[in-house]
């Protein structure tokens, strides 16, 4: 029999995390200080894999080489700090795929382009920081997603070749960065993905419809890579 993943990595915003409802509360909060009202928060939500430079397209029409981007980007960051963990929460199933993988043996980590000081605080608040095997923040390195460098090095800290390691995310330079590397990646479609996305096209080896789909890869991994 194939052996499981030795190590399985995810997304942060999307795949490990519903964050939407902080992220779309900040985003609010910046616009009510811009004058505008707020959006509904299922019309934010799909712009979350995208980051702040997706969030602050939709919520205020700016691009980054606009003028006053930089200011109204660290506000809005500065913002969602304020309150980062007041409606996030795992994934549900999510905390039944994480005690599994504890008990299995198999470590599990986090690859995210979010940076570091918004990253740590929050796994902190959710008591998951001491759980996870490793965590690549977004300014850990000086690649970032869809780089591959982030998956090495998360893989190296934990001591297990990318051959042997699984990926989720929900967003198709998750699957870029995971296919650059060499690992197994999975796409999470319980995630932020928008009308547009087609991630049957990314590439990816799968789908995960909810977290728990996860439990039935893990003893056949290796085999779905013929």
């Amino acid at each position: 029999m194939n052996p499981p993943p030795a190590c399985v990595l995810f997304d942060l915003d999307g795949t490990l995390l519903d964050t939407a409802p902080d992220l779309a509360a900040a985003l609010n909060r910046l616009r009510r200080e811009c004058g505008q009202s707020a959006l509904a928060p299922a019309a934010i939500r799909p712009t979350i894999s995208h980051g702040s430079p997706g969030m602050l397209k939709l919520g205020l029409g700016l691009e980054p080489d606009d003028a006053g981007y930089a200011e109204l980007n660290r506000r809005f960051l500065e913002l969602y700090r304020e309150h980062i963990a007041v409606g996030t929460v795992l994934f549900p199933g999510m905390a039944e795929v994480l005690a599994h993988l504890e008990t299995v043996g198999i470590p599990w980590g986090v690859v995210t382009n979010k940076p570091g000081w918004l990253t740590e605080p929050l796994l902190k608040a959710l008591a998951l920081w001491p759980r996870a095997a490793c965590v690549v923040s977004g300014d850990t390195l000086t690649q970032r997603k869809p780089d591959p460098e982030p998956l090495w090095h998360a893989c190296e800290r934990v001591g297990v070749a990318p051959a042997r390691a699984l990926y989720i995310g929900d967003a198709e330079r998750d699957v870029q960065a995971g296919n650059r590397a060499g690992l197994l990646t999975l796409v999470a479609r319980f995630g932020y993905l928008g009308a547009e996305d087609r991630p049957e096209g990314w590439g990816a080896a799968g789908f995960l419809d909810q977290p728990t789909d996860l439990l039935g890869w893990l003893g056949a991994a290796s085999a779905r890579r013929s």
